[in-house]
């Protein structure tokens, strides 16, 4: 019996430490801590003297995506900089850009989507990058230029930049 005693005592400190340890080697990646790659946009307009691009802001800015019922940006204000999210589904996503209740511009973003292998316990990531970008003909939006064509989570990274009139 009084082997049993420093048994038990044993048995009840190292169960919790060992279960502890265990489970950590299949949760040590946080599967959710990088986020949602995204397309980093940035609006600018040329300057006063028309010699040079400055940035712009919009008074305010719907995104809408067709094929869906998805808001992606419900009129936010003062609008310079924006994340757009691409569909994993297709190879193109098609955007309305709504300025004011008339005024607003369809934007086609053409995209491949490549799975990505993480680890076991956070399965695919689906990495994007961009093939090209079309407007529709724009009372708004001047032209546009592609600075990089890799979606990322990283927000100062600049995808995107629409030249506005």
């Amino acid at each position: 019996m009084k082997k049993l005693i420093p048994l038990a005592l044993i048995l009840i400190t190292f169960y919790p430490v060992c279960s502890i340890l265990l489970s950590a080697c299949s949760d040590n990646e946080n599967c959710s801590l990088e986020g949602r790659q995204m397309v980093n946009c940035t609006f600018k307009t040329r300057n006063s003297n028309n010699t040079a691009f400055v940035n712009d802001t919009l008074d305010s800015l719907t995104v809408t995506a067709i094929g869906t019922d998805s808001i992606i940006i419900n009129r936010q204000q003062s609008v310079h900089k924006i994340s757009l999210p691409l569909r994993y589904t297709n190879d193109s996503t098609i955007l309305i850009f709504h300025y004011t209740r008339y005024l607003r511009d369809t934007v086609i973003f053409s995209h491949t989507n490549t799975p990505y292998f993480l680890s076991m316990e956070c399965g695919y990531e689906m990495r994007q990058a961009l093939k090209g970008v079309y407007v529709s003909p724009s009372q708004m939006m001047d032209s546009l230029s592609v600075t990089n064509t890799q979606a990322t989570t990283n927000e100062s990274t600049e995808n995107i930049v629409f030249y506005m009139y």
